[in-house]
């Protein structure tokens, strides 16, 4: 199997790099549910499954710098047959994917008070606990935490977490689907086949 990408299919990396980001999402809103349907407000257990999900966010944001990184340093394999809206469309779907792969971890710690303590190895300073924020929020716009965080608990759980990534995620399946079972081309076979 090829390390990198070809004008074929893609390399060992980025078919890691998409798939480890995959579970990751998925495993972001598994602890984010579990919290929320079955554990208690403030309790040691709600507290833990928190530091969980931040540190799966800190993780996906790691991940998302090197795809990114990846995707603009590799080939990418070329597209195969379609009309122009559905390349623009398959283009408008990953750009948003990107967006939403972005903002998420960005809005998440900038949006928690907490700190990370990191799969509870080593501990990340909340954003409102660094100096940026003292320079950029404090000093330079003068607000609080509280009214900092509003909006971007509102990007981050409502906007994005609620169904626009749902919809994306949904999106995006739904289209390799498609291309796999109803147009039979490789578009799904190039994220999956080993040779």
């Amino acid at each position: 199997m090829a390390y990198k990408n070809t004008p074929e299919n893609y390399g060992v990396v980025a078919k890691w790099l998409h798939w480890t980001t995959a579970l990751l999402f998925l495993a972001a809103y598994t602890s984010v549910y579990y919290r929320d349907w079955f554990t208690e407000a403030r309790t040691s257990e709600n507290f833990s499954i928190l530091q969980i999900h931040l540190s799966i966010g800190i993780t996906i944001a790691v991940l998302v710098s090197l795809r990114i990184y990846w995707r603009i340093t590799s080939v990418t394999p070329s597209p195969e047959p379609g009309t122009k809206l559905e390349h623009l469309a398959a283009h408008a779907g990953h750009y948003a994917l990107y967006a939403v792969m972005i903002i998420m971890p960005i809005t998440g710690y900038m949006g928690t008070g907490a700190d990370t303590n990191f799969f509870f190895m080593f501990e990340i300073p909340s954003f409102k606990n660094t100096w940026l924020f003292e320079t950029l929020v404090t000093n330079g716009l003068e607000i609080t935490y509280e009214d900092f965080e509003k909006p971007l608990d509102f990007i981050h759980k409502k906007i994005l977490g609620e169904w626009l990534a749902w919809m994306l995620i949904l999106g995006h399946a739904s289209a390799a689907l498609y291309h796999h079972f109803v147009k039979k081309d490789r578009t799904l076979l190039k994220m999956t086949k080993t040779k």
